[in-house]
Formats: structure tokens, C-alpha cells, sequence
């Protein structure tokens, strides 16, 4: 029997674009006979307290970091503001990810812009990079089970 993985699906959602981009992403899991449960940070909101106070940041970071460590992999969306130009991944998802690698949570990441380089402590760090909007749907159809190393054809800096 195969098992279903937990998935931290990691990935900054303050537009609409970055949403959609993260739900597709989610589609495309869900689809994959590996996965069982996708979280997305933001999608439980935190209300006992007033938003951006300090209980809030404590209980939004603290929820955050139990449910990667009570996941079985990230996959971390690396595309940021891409509409705007700005082609550096969201530093709270490299945070995640960090995190996530010191903590032994396999980290597969995914990004739609293609001919990008990659920070190389990032790329170090992922077990399977899905790079570009074509190879990203070929995540539903990834072993989430074995979690083969997989490479992609990208400059590091």
C-alpha cells in the first residue's frame, strides 16, 4: 500500500496572482496518488487575536513551524513577484525551507520562470526542483514515496 505524505505547500499568497499560482500547484498535488493532505500556511487563520500583534505573529509562526515539522516534505512555490520583475523567491518561503532542510523535511521546489538562475544554497538544497510552468504539472505524477532526486538544467549564482 502506497502512503499518502503530508505536504507543507510553502509559497508567498499577498496577491492574486501568487494565490492562483499556489492553487494550481495544490490541484496538481492533490491529483498525485502519493499525497494525502496539503497545508498552506494563511488558510487557518489565527483570530483570537488582532492581526500582526504580537500573539497573533507568535501563534501564526508557532502553528507554522508544527506543521512542517508534522509534515512529510515543503514544496516551496519560488516564484515571488513575477509579474513585477522581481524574480527572487519570497524570504519567508527560503526561511521555510531552510527550516525544513535543518530539520531533515525534504524540500521540492517548483517555479514557473524558467530561465532564471537559482541561489545555489537553495538549489542545494532541494531533492526535486520542477523548473518552468510545463514541468510543474508534472508533479502529480512524482513518488512522493521514493522522492527520486530530481535535477533541472539551471544556472546557480
Amino acid at each position: 500500500m502506497n502512503k499518502k505524505n503530508r505536504v507543507y505547500l510553502a509559497g508567498p499568497f499577498f496577491s492574486e496572482n501568487q494565490i492562483k499560482r499556489l492553487d494550481e500547484v495544490q490541484k496538481l498535488l492533490e491529483a498525485n496518488p502519493t499525497i494525502g493532505d496539503v497545508f498552506r500556511p494563511g488558510d487557518d487563520e489565527y483570530t483570537a487575536a488582532e492581526f500582526g500583534s504580537f500573539e497573533w505573529q507568535t501563534a501564526v509562526y508557532k502553528h507554522d513551524i508544527n506543521n512542517i515539522n508534522n509534515s512529510d516534505v515543503v514544496v516551496a512555490m519560488l516564484d515571488y513577484k513575477i509579474e513585477e520583475n522581481e524574480l527572487e523567491p519570497d524570504s519567508g518561503t527560503m526561511w521555510e525551507c531552510g527550516y525544513a532542510v535543518a530539520n531533515n523535511v525534504p524540500v521540492i521546489g517548483v517555479r514557473n520562470i524558467k530561465d532564471e538562475p537559482l541561489n545555489l544554497m537553495l538549489a542545494g538544497s532541494l531533492t526535486a526542483f520542477f523548473n518552468g510552468a510545463d514541468n510543474i504539472k508534472e508533479i502529480k505524477n512524482y513518488d512522493f514515496n521514493k522522492l527520486m532526486t530530481r535535477y533541472e538544467n539551471v544556472k546557480v549564482l
